[in-house]
């Protein structure tokens, strides 16, 4: 049995930056011929986003929504053109939280029939575990997990 997919969640984090040509091309492999609606998700901890605020020049003090700091984050840009090229639809998210558990409730809150994460390519004995964040979301997931191997 074939389950249609009608949203896609992609998760980046601050690891992601290097291997946005291999979430890319995954995730236009598994939205494009759906016609999926794609999530873009930017998931900070609290300290990586008050370095992005500082980095990105938000206003000191102002209260700054998540998904506008994901949108210009530069991850988020590079992927938003690929499927632009493709005319993929699309929404961008972001949350402040530990990585896993907020990948879990954002793939909950906009009812993601697939979830995509990315991970580095391992050692041999380090092959058999995921990244503490991959393993997480791939137990705790409401939906199939995608895991793209990036090539560093």
């Amino acid at each position: 049995m074939t389950v249609a997919l009608e949203t896609v969640l992609l998760a980046v984090g601050p690891g992601d930056a290097n291997r946005t040509d291999e979430l890319s091309d995954a995730l236009l492999e598994v939205a494009a011929p759906a016609d999926a609606t794609v999530v873009l998700a930017h998931v900070f901890t609290s300290d990586e986003y008050d370095e992005v605020l500082e980095r990105l020049e938000f206003e000191t003090g102002a209260d700054v929504d998540p998904d506008e700091v994901a949108a210009r984050h530069s991850t988020i840009r590079e992927l938003r053109t690929a499927l632009e090229e493709h005319g993929v639809e699309y929404e961008v998210r972001g949350t402040v939280g530990d990585h896993g558990p907020s990948i879990v409730d954002l793939a909950l809150d906009v009812d993601a029939d697939r979830v995509l994460v990315g991970g580095r390519r391992r050692s041999p004995a380090g092959k058999a575990v995921f990244g503490s964040t991959a393993q997480e979301v791939l137990l705790s997931s409401p939906c199939p997990v995608t895991f793209v191997r990036g090539e560093e």
